[in-house]
C-alpha cells in the first residue's frame, strides 16, 4: 500500500546515526513510518491525486462490478471511488528496556552503554546547541570553552546529588583549586566583548577620527604639539637660563661657602635659650 504525502529527502547523516543507533538497544529509537506496516511513501502531485487522499494510505481496488453503483456521496468523496483509504495506524508501543547489568560484573562496553553514554550524550548535545548559539561554527576564534561547559553541565545535572542547579563553574570546589594552582591568562578583548560592545567601541573610534580630521581641530592639535615641544625639558631650560645670567664669580662664591662649612665655620649660628626655672626666679617680697 502507498501513503500519499510529502516525501522526505534522505539525509546521509541521519542514515548513519540511525544505523549506529540500531547497534545500541538501550537507547530509544525514533519511530519511523516504515515500522508500523510496509508502506511506500509517494510524493503528492495535484495533477494525479486528489487533496482528499493527502495523508492517507490509498490503494486502488479492482472489482468485477461497477464501483459507482454503491457510492454514497453522504459518506465518501467522489474522488475516492475505486480506492481504499486507510488512516495511518498508531505506532506500536516500544518494548520495555531490559534491566541494566551490575556495575561490578558487567563488561566495559555494557558499562559505557548503560551508565556513561546516557549521561554524557545529553551533555554533548547541549554543548553543541550552546556552541551553535555562540556561533562557534562560523568563526575561527571564540570564547566558548566546551570542556568548561561539560564540567558545569555534568555538575549541575548529577542525579545523585540534587541542589546544584544554580551553581556556576567558579563555584565548583575542584575547579577553584585548579584555577588557584594554574591561573589562566586573561582573554583578549576581541573574545571578551560581545558584538554590541565591540560595535560601540569601533563606532566611537570612527566618530573621533572624523572629528580629528576637521580643520579647526587640526589647528588646535598643531598648537598643542608646538606648546609641548616648547615646554619639553623645562627644568633644564631654567637651569641654563640662570647659568647664563649669573655673575662670573658666582661659582667661586659657592665654592668658598662650601669650604667654610666644611672647615667648621657655618654660615649661620643657632641660638638656644632656656626659660628660667622656678628656683632661679628672683623672689619678690
Amino acid at each position: 500500500m502507498s501513503l500519499i504525502g510529502e516525501k522526505k529527502i534522505p539525509n546521509l547523516w541521519e542514515e548513519i546515526c540511525k544505523e549506529f543507533a540500531l547497534m545500541r538497544p538501550p537507547f530509544k529509537i525514533e519511530e519511523d513510518d516504515n515500522e508500523s506496516i510496509a508502506t511506500d511513501i509517494i510524493e503528492y502531485n495535484p495533477a494525479a491525486h486528489s487533496p482528499v487522499m493527502f495523508g492517507h494510505i490509498a490503494e486502488e481496488v479492482d472489482v468485477d462490478s461497477s464501483t459507482a453503483e454503491n457510492f454514497d456521496p453522504a459518506v465518501s468523496h467522489p474522488a475516492c471511488v475505486g480506492y481504499t483509504l486507510l488512516q495511518k495506524p498508531p505506532p506500536t508501543p516500544p518494548a520495555s528496556p531490559p534491566p541494566p547489568p551490575d556495575k561490578k560484573t558487567c563488561t566495559p562496553r555494557e558499562y559505557l552503554e548503560h551508565y556513561v553514554f546516557p549521561v554524557l550524550l545529553p551533555a554533548l548535545l547541549a554543548m553543541l546547541k550552546q556552541a551553535k548559539k555562540e556561533r562557534c561554527f562560523e568563526r575561527r576564534r571564540f570564547r566558548f570553552n566546551g570542556c568548561d561547559f561539560l564540567t558545569e553541565y555534568l555538575w549541575r545535572h548529577n542525579p545523585n546529588i540534587p541542589g546544584r542547579e544554580e551553581d556556576n563553574l567558579e563555584d565548583i570546589p575542584f575547579v577553584r583549586r585548579i584555577l588557584a594552582e594554574h591561573p589562566r591568562p586573561p582573554l583578549p578583548l576581541s573574545l571578551v566583548w560581545t558584538e554590541f560592545q565591540a560595535a560601540i567601541v569601533i563606532q566611537s573610534f570612527w566618530r573621533g577620527y572624523k572629528i580629528r580630521k576637521e580643520e579647526r581641530i587640526q589647528e588646535l592639535r598643531a598648537w598643542q604639539r608646538e606648546w609641548r615641544e616648547e615646554n619639553a625639558n623645562i627644568k633644564d631650560k631654567v637651569e641654563n637660563f640662570w647659568k647664563e645670567h649669573e655673575p662670573e664669580h658666582a661659582e667661586e662664591l659657592q665654592r668658598s661657602a662650601k669650604l667654610r662649612r666644611s672647615a667648621g665655620h657655618p654660615a649661620c649660628f643657632r641660638l638656644r635659650t632656656w626659660s628660667p626655672s622656678p628656683e632661679r626666679r628672683p623672689q619678690t617680697s
